[in-house]
């Protein structure tokens, strides 16, 4: 470590506190608003699942083609 007059080491010490408290605002903030996310699409994927239940049963009743059965097909190949 270089020799640093007290001055300049009282700002440095000040300095590093702030940075290592802004850092840590800022990781919290994160992990909010992963936590939103997250929530967002879980509610999103229910209402996909409910309303595809609603279009599987629609084709059926219609005897129509599931266009997105056809694209799971593909997809698992």
């Amino acid at each position: 470590m270089t020799n640093l007059k007290a001055e300049d080491k009282s700002f440095y010490e000040s300095t590093l506190r702030e940075a290592k408290k802004k850092i840590e605002i800022i990781d919290a903030t994160i992990e909010e608003e992963l936590a939103r996310v997250k929530e967002t699409i879980a509610n999103l994927q229910e209402q996909k699942k409910a309303v595809r239940q609603i279009y599987d049963g629609a084709c059926v009743i219609l005897g129509a083609r599931n266009e997105f059965e056809e694209e799971e097909d593909k997809s698992g190949e």
